[in-house]
């Protein structure tokens, strides 16, 4: 299982890549990360909807209601023309992070 800590930086980048093809809700969002993941990285609630709000804040996606499930309307998130150039920069932000971390990876 991957801490926490070693991927809070990098949230905001997993959630938006899932959305670059369509819109999708919490529950969806979270069951992608820990499939994709293989199980090792489970995004919990109360971080998944933190970062959908700062998200949202920063004008990086957008939300609305979609159909009722339950008896209770799901909220999905879209992504914005400025969440994918947020998601363009956190990439090569990714890449510059990762060639300097290996520096000091010994195998």
């Amino acid at each position: 299982m991957i801490s926490s800590d070693v991927i809070r930086g990098y949230h905001d980048t997993m959630i938006l890549c899932l959305l670059l093809d369509m819109p999708s809700y919490g529950y969806e969002i979270s069951r992608k990360i820990r499939e994709l993941s293989s199980e090792k990285y489970i995004i919990k609630e109360t971080t998944l909807y933190s970062a959908f709000n700062r998200l949202e804040k920063n004008g990086y996606v957008e939300s609305f209601y979609g159909e009722e499930t339950n008896g209770k309307r799901r909220t999905y998130y879209n992504i914005t023309p400025a969440g994918r150039a947020y998601y363009a920069e956190k990439c090569r932000e990714w890449e510059l992070t990762k060639s300097v971390i290996e520096k000091f990876i010994r195998k």
